[in-house]
């Protein structure tokens, strides 16, 4: 985890993690498709520690709020990717009711956990664990988010792959309250990622841009309170899914982080203080 901060006990909090699935990419550099993900969170490190003060974004945004940075959400499985199986998905926890090893964590949040869209078998990619925070991985994000709920007000999980900006529910067609608010952030930042970089994202809501999935982080955060909850799908579109090259490592960095510092502006707008 880093945390970037200019020692304001006021400012709000932006939290970002990476995927909690991995998938590594099998390239000529240390770094994957999953890898990709914690490519960037360092990126968006770095640029914040050498811009600030010379970048007016990056300047109003370290400003106005703290950000906690958790690079990797699924260690023992991101680490299984580079001894074993590098398109291994799953944590790698045991289960007593089957050989079979690992949950996704992506299915283990407690937002219609372990619906349509996840499974209660343990052989499955999608297993929900045997219930709702039953991995240490996800319980200690939730824990973290639980004791910060009244300071957090932006969280972002960044995922791979499918080049897009959405927002809750994932676990279901409903409609969040604030659906039009969330829906015009992304559709921003989305115009500004095709203006600067040439490149189209799809955006709007998870379950009706991609498809249902319960149990995500996004979503529980979401009914936790923190109403402006995104995930990011980085590049590419499909083409070379998990295994993206490293060529495309640049672009991916720099789409995002316009994108983050398009939402978390606009957020910081809403809910501080103007002078």
């Amino acid at each position: 985890m880093c945390f970037l901060h200019n020692f304001s006990p006021h400012k709000a909090l932006l939290w970002n993690n990476s995927d909690i699935t991995v998938r590594k990419s099998h390239c000529s550099t240390p770094s994957g498709m999953r890898g990709i993900l914690t490519l960037f969170l360092m990126f968006l490190t770095t640029q914040s520690l050498n811009f600030y003060n010379l970048n007016n974004d990056i300047t109003e945004m370290l400003n106005s709020m703290d950000i906690y940075v958790l690079p990797v959400m699924n260690p023992d499985g991101y680490k299984y990717t580079w001894t074993t199986n590098r398109m291994w998905r799953k944590n790698r926890s045991s289960s007593k009711e089957s050989n079979c090893v690992g949950t996704d964590l992506n299915r283990n949040f407690d937002a219609n956990w372990c619906t349509k869209g996840a499974s209660n078998r343990p052989c499955d990619e999608i297993y929900c664990g045997q219930f709702p925070e039953s991995e240490p991985e996800a319980e200690a994000v939730a824990n973290f988010l639980r004791s910060h709920k009244d300071s957090v007000k932006l969280y972002l999980s960044i995922h791979s792959y499918g080049q897009m900006l959405l927002f809750p529910y994932s676990c279901s067609n409903e409609e969040v309250p604030n659906y039009a608010e969330l829906f015009e952030l992304v559709q921003e930042a989305a115009m500004k990622i095709r203006r600067y970089y040439r490149n189209n994202y799809k955006y709007g809501a998870s379950a009706k841009t991609i498809y249902v999935a319960p149990g995500g982080s996004d979503d529980w955060a979401y009914n936790l309170g923190i109403h402006y909850s995104f995930t990011f799908e980085l590049e590419d579109r499909g083409r070379y899914g998990f295994l993206l090259p490293p060529s495309f490592i640049s672009n991916a960095c720099n789409e995002a982080l316009l994108a983050l510092k398009s939402i978390a502006l606009r957020v910081i707008q809403k809910t501080q203080p103007q002078p």
